[in-house]
C-alpha cells in the first residue's frame, strides 16, 4: 500500500492532539500481525513531530481460542513480558497498533501507572482514520454525557423493535472516548466518540431486539432477520430466531463453554456525527475493524464479555450497534429512537 501524505498528515494532527511535542520519548507497539501501514503512518508522523520515537514489536501468540477472536479490544500480545511492560510505562505516548488494542489487556493498569498516554488506533485501512480523524471540539460532548451517565440511577433502553431493556448504574464503571487524550496515565481510540457504562453484576435485565439492518460487529455483519436476546441478571439466557443471524449467533456463545461470555460487558451510545452506519458496505473485512459502527451517532451500543466491574473475564465478545433505539438516563431522553438531540 502507498502510504499518501496526507494519512502522514492525519496521524501528525491526531497526535498533537494527544499533546505529542518535540523531544518527546514515544513507543510504537506493534506485533507481527499489526497493519503495517499504521505501524508506518504512526513513524512517519512521530519523525514529522520532531518525537524521539521507537519501536517495540512482538509475536502475535498463537491462538487458543476455539473460534475466531475479534474486535476485543483486550490484546494479549504483550504476554506480561516485563521489559516490554516497563519500556512502555516510561514512554510519554504509545501509539497502539496493535490488532486488537490495549483498552482491556492486562498489563494496561501498569503501563498507565507509569504516566504514558495510549492512543490504541483501530485495526482499519487509513482511509477510515483520515475520515474519522477526532476533532479538537469532540471532546466536550463526549465529558456533558459521561457526567449525566454518572450521576444517573438507571438506563432504560426502549425501541420500536421491541427493546426493552433496564440497567440498573449502581457502582457501574463509566467512561467516554472522543479520539484522544492528552492527559497522562490515560487512554483513547481512534475512532472515538461514545460513552459507556460496565454495569455491576446483576444489574441488566430485560429484552434486546436486533432489527434487520443492525450490526454483529464480531461478525462484520449487518442482520438480515431480527434476533432477539432474552436477559435476566446479566446473561443472555434465550436467543430466539429461526435464521441464519440467530443460528450464527448461539453457534459463536456455545462455542465458548463459558457462561461469562453470555453476559454483559458494556452498555452505551454513539455521539459521532460524522461516523456512519453504513460504513461496512464499503470495505473489504480485511479492511475494516468497526470502530465507526460503535460511535455513529445514536446508536444504542450492546457489549457481551470481559466486564471487570462484575468480575468477569472471557475473550468471548459481541459488540451489537442498534439503531432506532430511545435510550433514557433516569427522565432524560439522550437517544430519541436512534437521533441525538
Amino acid at each position: 500500500m502507498r502510504l499518501d501524505p496526507k494519512w502522514i498528515d492525519t496521524f501528525a494532527e491526531v497526535f498533537t492532539l494527544c499533546g505529542v511535542q518535540a523531544g518527546d520519548a514515544c513507543a510504537i507497539l506493534s506485533e507481527t500481525q499489526s497493519r503495517p501501514a499504521i505501524v508506518q503512518l504512526s513513524e512517519l508522523a512521530l519523525a514529522k513531530l520532531g518525537a524521539r520515537w521507537f519501536h517495540i514489536t512482538v509475536p502475535t501468540p498463537r491462538q487458543t481460542a476455539p473460534v475466531p477472536v475479534r474486535s476485543t479490544g483486550a490484546s494479549d500480545a504483550i504476554g506480561g513480558l516485563g521489559p516490554v511492560v516497563q519500556a512502555l510505562a516510561g514512554s510519554v505516548f504509545i501509539a497502539d497498533c496493535t490488532v486488537e488494542g490495549l483498552q482491556h489487556a492486562p498489563e494496561l493498569p501498569a503501563i498507565l501507572k507509569g504516566g504514558a498516554r495510549v492512543l490504541a488506533i483501530s485495526n482499519e485501512h487509513p482511509e477510515i482514520l483520515e475520515r474519522t480523524a477526532p476533532r479538537a471540539e469532540d471532546e466536550a460532548p463526549v465529558r456533558d454525557a459521561m457526567r449525566r451517565l454518572k450521576a444517573a440511577k438507571q438506563m432504560r433502553v426502549t425501541s420500536a423493535a421491541g427493546t426493552d431493556l433496564t440497567v440498573s448504574l449502581a457502582d457501574a464503571r463509566v467512561g467516554g472516548v472522543w479520539g484522544f487524550s492528552a492527559r497522562p496515565g490515560s487512554l483513547s481510540h481512534w475512532p472515538g466518540g461514545l460513552v459507556l457504562a460496565f454495569p455491576a453484576a446483576g444489574t441488566v435485565q430485560g429484552t434486546l431486539v436486533m432489527d434487520r439492518g443492525d450490526v454483529n460487529l464480531t461478525f462484520k455483519r449487518y442482520l438480515q432477520d431480527a434476533v432477539t436476546l432474552r436477559i435476566e441478571h446479566d446473561h443472555v439466557v434465550a436467543i430466539e430466531g429461526a435464521s441464519v443471524d440467530a443460528d450464527l449467533m448461539r453457534g459463536y456463545f456455545e462455542a465458548w463453554g463459558d457462561r461469562s461470555a453470555y453476559a454483559v460487558s458494556h452498555v452505551g451510545w454513539g455521539l459521532n456525527r460524522r461516523a456512519r452506519w453504513d460504513a461496512m458496505t464499503f470495505y473489504d473485512k480485511a479492511d475494516f475493524n468497526g470502530t465507526e459502527l460503535r460511535a455513529f451517532g445514536g446508536n444504542f451500543l450492546y457489549s457481551t464479555g470481559a466486564n471487570e466491574v462484575a468480575g468477569r473475564h472471557t475473550l468471548g465478545h459481541f459488540d451489537l450497534p442498534l439503531r432506532g433505539c430511545t435510550v433514557t438516563l433516569d427522565e432524560r431522553v439522550e437517544v430519541d429512537s436512534g437521533r441525538l438531540p
